[in-house]
């Protein structure tokens, strides 16, 4: 490859690169200090960010992509669209995963074709220096993609695009290289509309564009270790992993296009999730189903913690075995997530019985007031 003889020139080359593997939307800003870090160090500052410490640890480095990468120049932000197949009902013993949960890990998929535009600009610029990023670094993407032109921040806090809405992951590639800058978005479609706001089943948005994740049912699922709070256990509903009902809603998804990604077609029973069946797998089992999965970082007392919420939501009788199973595990966030879903069942002869011979051996005391809270 013979080198760029002009930023125009590398620009356009990257820009056909990108979307050569698969990346749709292209946008390149200026590497310059993040206009809205501000506004992320109050959220951060509210608690808002909930158990999430690995954002304020590192709080400081989200202002400049400098940060990232030393140096930096030029930022390019890129989507990758993960809309393929529509989500079917979930039915008695089921529940529902965020469709970007359904196929492989996104992180994988994403940094091997950034690994690959990176070695691109290398050779079409040597010597210049280049970093992916996948919502690793701490890099304000959201900020960044809408520098680059790629569309708006929604209410939903989520970055939404006329053509794609906001079904895609942003990824960027941060370089040294000097690049032609694309203009940034300057308009909100949101308007007047309040309906993600308003679907919301845990009321997780204290205002338009400021989301509370402590009461975000993506992080009640994902990212919180410990026992999901009493009150937010029966919004849940059926989502055992992630949430997407403030982007169901919104109309600028309606209309967004599907897109043929074997990466991100749901993989055997993840559209929906078959819930009993998971209190059957050992560690070891659960790791070999879902270590590539996105499923993977709630680690399996994760998963299981919400699956037997949901199963507790779910009034559907035939849970009360795999509920009973959950109500001896070895980790006590299951047995006592499992309590609560017992007792929602405590009416029925089997499901009170576990509970009361339970309690009787039960060495934790958090699982024990969990039992006592289920038995009424």
């Amino acid at each position: 490859m013979f080198p760029a003889n002009s930023a125009g020139e590398l620009t356009n080359r990257v820009r056909n690169e990108a979307r050569r593997l698969g990346f749709p939307l292209v946008g390149i800003a200026p590497a310059v200090a993040s206009a809205g870090f501000e506004q992320f160090r109050e959220w951060l500052a509210a608690g808002y960010a909930g158990e999430m410490h690995y954002l304020a640890d590192r709080a400081a480095a989200y202002e400049h992509p400098e940060h990232v990468l030393a140096g930096a120049r030029s930022v390019v932000m890129l989507a990758l669209p993960y809309r393929t197949v529509e989500p079917t009902a979930p039915q008695a013993g089921e529940g529902r995963v965020s469709r970007y949960a359904w196929g492989d890990d996104y992180h994988d998929v994403i940094r091997d074709r950034l690994h690959q535009l990176a070695d691109y600009l290398r050779a079409a610029q040597p010597g210049a220096s280049a970093r992916g990023v996948v919502d690793t670094a701490p890099l304000l993407e959201r900020e960044f993609a809408q520098l680059a032109g790629l569309g708006w921040i929604g209410k939903n806090t989520l970055l939404l695009n006329r053509q794609w809405g906001s079904w895609f992951f942003l990824a960027a590639l941060i370089t040294d290289a000097e690049l032609s800058y694309d203009p940034p978005h300057g308009t909100d479609h949101c308007g007047t509309c309040r309906a993600c706001l308003d679907a919301c089943p845990t009321d997780a948005f204290v205002a338009p564009y400021v989301l509370d994740a402590r009461r975000c049912i993506s992080y009640l699922t994902i990212e919180l270790r410990g026992p999901i709070p009493a009150d937010l256990r029966e919004p849940l509903g059926d989502w055992v992993f992630g949430c997407d009902v403030c982007q169901d809603v919104c109309p600028w998804n309606h209309k967004v296009p599907t897109v043929h990604e074997p990466a991100f077609t749901p993989h055997t029973q993840s559209n929906p999730l078959d819930l009993n069946g998971l209190f059957e797998l050992s560690d070891d089992q659960f790791r070999a189903r879902f270590r590539h999965s996105p499923l993977w970082r709630a680690k399996r007392r994760g998963v299981l913690r919400n699956a037997a919420i949901v199963l507790g939501n779910s009034g559907y009788e035939g849970a009360i075995p795999a509920l009973i199973r959950g109500l001896a595990d070895s980790e006590p966030l299951v047995r006592g997530a499992a309590a609560w879903g017992l007792g929602r069942f405590r009416s029925h002869d089997a499901a009170r019985r576990s509970l009361e011979q339970r309690l009787l051996v039960e060495p934790d005391d958090g699982v024990c007031a969990e039992i006592a809270a289920a038995l009424g």
